[in-house]
């Protein structure tokens, strides 16, 4: 296998592919051009963050077979594009994690300890003592909202410094918690609960501006923010607002909305520290990366499994034409299911009732929690790692199945338990489309696909009408309405395909209808 390998890759990943046999190329950067002309020769292309691979790159790829990032997110990679042409796409999602858990400390104590002012002022020849008096962390709470591998590394030596740690993570079970040393609250108790609150979760449209005007009320008056995670987490003029005001005591922020940036209002305040995105900056982090996207390609040229696969299923040859229909669909549920849950999972149970049930599903089983894991985890979870990101979490996953049909000639059904348990099942139909025939025990018969809104109300007169009008009133189109119920009078769901995301105030505009229980938007 011959490999092109571009964007100052660290030296120890590039030798451990040649000891392993295979061909390496390496070249610190290519004009667009000229990869568009040599990538044709290649099975094989590693890139950091400066080559962009486009669909046309791919296209000019006529031999790729896997494409690899030497770091966590894929987004200069068109990973749709490769996924069509058969090609592999791997990334190194591990790699940083310590230095970015690392870093999330040093801003952290330099956060209390006033460390960035105070030694620019004395470089300026300015001895102001008293003037950077801290706080000391010993006893203080810090909030984590994620838990996912940084957010636990941030914890323990957090917890090693004395702090108490409270953390916010749907995804994370009260006994994985616990083994952290991490007590689990709700996104409001831990916002009002912390001195310090840090962030570690990837940009999704659910966590676009977790932190806002409204989320900052909650929080404790005199709290410190830290973002060490992904720029668009925060609503700077917000958080400009709150910090001037006097409602926040101070920021540590390594990543922005956009970058590279080099004005803002909030450089001006001497309550904020700043650092250029730095959290992966380690020669570690980066020889790291670079060896685990070499140990994926070493694993694909030997024909054996690779680990961090972020777009391809393994499928066998022969049951592909009968189940590929059906990844689709479990992909489908689990991120349908994972947007309609309002607390932890610990315990996820998948059944599959027809003919389907003779076949070995697990590829189905993983796909369904890759889906499920994919809104808070988009840039970690794939294929192949998503049944041991589940395990690490504490979630129990069940998978049960049987022969005989019911209304349906396949069925899947997800369900989880806990406090307030959620349901779904959907099938495919003879023109392999997904549908969705089941929520929480509700016959339903809906698209899941796009933007949808899913809105529990008591089953009686003038409820329908005023959610209409309440998304109507915003611009937004609706596309198709199911609605399903048991007991006349009793409660229903209301389920609708729109052509748009909905806002937050929309949201909680449908909220205030008199009879809607409550109202969860899913983007599929």
């Amino acid at each position: 296998m011959r490999v092109l390998i571009l964007d100052n890759v660290s030296q120890e990943g590039v030798e451990l592919l040649r000891q392993s046999g295979v061909e390496v190329e390496v070249r610190a950067k290519m004009a667009k051009e000229e990869l568009l002309e040599v990538v044709g020769g290649f099975e094989g292309l590693i890139v950091r963050s400066a080559t962009k691979v486009t669909r046309e790159v791919i296209e000019a790829g006529r031999r790729l077979k896997i494409i690899g990032r030497a770091g966590v997110g894929t987004d200069n990679i068109d990973v749709e594009a490769a996924t069509e042409r058969g090609i592999i796409v791997v990334n190194a999602p591990e790699g940083n994690t310590i230095a970015a858990a690392e870093h999330t400390i040093g801003m952290l104590l330099a956060l209390a300890r006033n460390i960035p002012q105070a030694n620019q002022t004395l470089k300026q020849g300015r001895w102001e003592k008293n003037k950077f008096t801290g706080i000391e962390l010993r006893g203080k709470t810090l909030g984590i909202i994620g838990l996912g591998k940084i957010g636990s590394e941030v914890a323990k030596r957090a917890r090693a410094m004395g702090m108490e740690v409270r953390g916010y993570d749907p995804y994370i079970s009260e006994e994985h918690a616990a083994r952290l040393g991490v007590v689990l609250g709700s996104l409001e108790e831990v916002l009002s609960g912390a001195d310090f609150l840090t962030l570690h979760v990837p940009l999704v449209p659910e966590t676009r501006y977790i932190i806002n005007s409204e989320t900052i009320k909650i929080m404790k008056p005199g709290a410190r923010l830290l973002n060490i995670a992904r720029g668009g987490l925060v609503d700077e003029a917000a958080l400009y607002q709150a910090l001037k005001e006097g409602r926040l005591a101070g920021a540590a922020l390594d990543v922005f909305e956009k970058e590279p940036i080099t004005e803002s209002p909030l450089f001006e305040l001497e309550t904020v520290i700043v650092t250029p995105h730095l959290g992966a900056s380690t020669e570690e982090a980066q020889v790291a990366v670079a060896i685990e996207v070499a140990q994926d390609f070493i694993r694909y040229a030997q024909g054996q499994p690779v680990h961090n696969a972020v777009n391809i299923p393994v499928l066998r040859e022969e049951l592909a034409p009968v189940l590929k229909p059906y990844l689709d669909l479990a992909e489908r549920l689990g991120k349908f299911l994972a947007q309609l849950l309002d607390g932890p999972v610990r315990e996820i149970e998948l059944r599959y009732t027809g003919e389907l049930a003779q076949f070995d599903l697990s590829v189905v089983t993983n796909t369904f929690l890759k889906g499920f894991l994919k809104p808070l985890l988009p840039d970690t979870v794939n294929y192949v790692n998503a049944p041991v990101i589940a395990r690490q979490r504490g979630i129990k996953v069940r998978e049960y199945k049987s022969r005989e049909m019911e209304y349906y000639t396949n069925l899947i059904t997800v369900a989880t338990n806990g406090p307030k348990p959620t349901s779904l099942a959907g099938t495919v139909t003879v023109s392999n489309e997904p549908r969705l025939v089941r929520l929480n025990g509700y016959a339903i018969d809906a698209v899941p696909q796009g933007h949808l809104l899913v809105v529990p109300h008591i089953d009686r007169p003038r409820i329908i009408g005023p959610v209409g009008l309440a998304i109507g009133a915003h611009g937004i189109n609706i596309a198709a309405m199911q609605v399903g119920r048991q007991v006349i009078g009793g409660e229903a769901v209301m389920v609708l395909n729109i052509d748009e995301e909905v806002p937050p105030e929309v949201l909680n505009e449908i909220r205030q209808i008199d009879g809607v229980l409550d109202v969860h938007y899913v983007h599929i």
